[in-house]
């Protein structure tokens, strides 16, 4: 059976990864409305995102023209550096050739054309709809598409087994109450017992996913906890930036820590993390963003401490073991345009205790 719940959208995958490679203005040829949220974010996060508007009569007769004129407006407008011309359903459907309005908009600007529309099964598609061209033009190397193509399967393949996508409706939750949560942590590590903690999140989600770890020191600088974080300098442009800036966040509070991954391998460091957590034994996990990655042979027998931005995560999380689960009510908006570690709730609750 096919999902009977939302999912993501491979038009926003194709928006944001635009803003991964650096695009100062996305232009999405297709109604005002579509990705409109996202749309919105994304200008919080550097990126100008424009629309060609398509009305219902451009529907009938097609909106080449309109692209083209949206365009050269960008390009003056703007002056950008980059610029990225992303589909919509309606423009699949009326059959725009996308790279035919660049070339025939006259712009000198290097930009990318990313056929893509919101009719494929998985968003990844929306992802490698913009990387391919992106290479193409020289954006980024054959060799870091093929690593983005893997690491993509990976993280789907994550989804399907463990996480949201395992089933065709999932219960949302709000997952456990933080402050109970907060109090059991904090009674391991005074009763003196061994823990991990563990950074395993996805590009700029780290800016939050990281505060648990660093409220977890300070709150108990001298616990027997050791510290890993997928912040390894790989990847596209603004997940390198990403990457620097949160490890220089950590190593200013002195949080000491290894890094394991890199801040888009989140869904392939699953046997790398477990069998790293199983060589330190502890008594308790705390992980950080994407726990499900981590296979559960890895966490029976441990207390875990989960944290996900995931309402639709809490219930495969808990089947998987997971006693303790909180989620982060829109950390993702929280995450977009900054620039150093925001505080998450469950950072602040575990402060809060000390």
């Amino acid at each position: 059976m096919k999902y009977v719940q939302p999912r993501p959208s491979s038009i926003v995958a194709a928006l944001y990864t635009a803003r991964d490679l650096e695009v100062d203005v996305a232009v999405l040829h297709g109604p005002s409305g579509c990705s409109f949220k996202h749309a919105r974010l994304l200008e919080e996060d550097g990126m100008r995102v424009l629309t060609t508007s398509l009305a219902d009569n451009e529907f009938v007769f097609g909106g080449q023209a309109r692209l083209e004129e949206v365009i050269q407006y960008a390009e003056e407008k703007f002056s950008p550096d980059r610029m990225a011309i992303i589909g919509t359903c309606v423009s699949m459907i009326i059959g725009e050739d996308l790279q035919a309005a660049v070339d025939n908009s006259g712009i000198s600007t290097e930009t990318i054309a990313v056929d893509i529309h919101a009719g494929f099964t998985e968003n990844i598609d929306g992802v490698i709809a913009a990387l391919k061209p992106a290479a193409e033009i020289g954006w980024i190397s054959t060799d870091e598409l093929s690593r983005q193509q893997e690491l993509l399967k990976a993280a789907n393949q994550v989804e399907r087994l463990r996480g949201a996508a395992i089933k065709e409706y999932i219960e949302p939750s709000r997952g456990d109450l933080k402050h109970l949560v907060a109090s059991r942590l904090k009674e391991l590590i005074e009763d003196g017992k061994k823990g991990v903690a563990i950074l395993n999140a996805k590009k700029e989600t780290a800016y939050m996913f990281s505060d648990a770890l660093l409220a977890l020191f300070e709150s108990s600088p001298d616990a027997d906890i050791t510290y890993s974080a997928n912040l390894e300098l790989r990847g596209l442009p603004k997940v390198r930036r990403d990457s620097e800036r949160i490890a220089a966040d950590l190593a200013e509070k002195n949080l000491p820590f290894i890094k394991q991954g890199a801040l888009d391998e989140y869904g392939a460091l699953g046997e790398k993390l477990g069998a790293w957590m199983q060589s330190q034994n502890p008594d308790f996990a705390l992980i950080s963003g994407v726990p499900h990655a981590i296979p559960p042979e890895y966490t029976d027998g441990i207390e875990c401490f989960s944290i996900t931005n995931g309402p639709r995560q809490v219930a495969p999380l808990k089947s998987l073991g997971h006693e303790h689960v909180v989620v982060e009510i829109d950390l993702h908006p929280k995450t977009l345009g900054v620039r150093n570690i925001v505080e998450s709730e469950f950072g602040a609750v575990l402060r809060s205790l000390t």
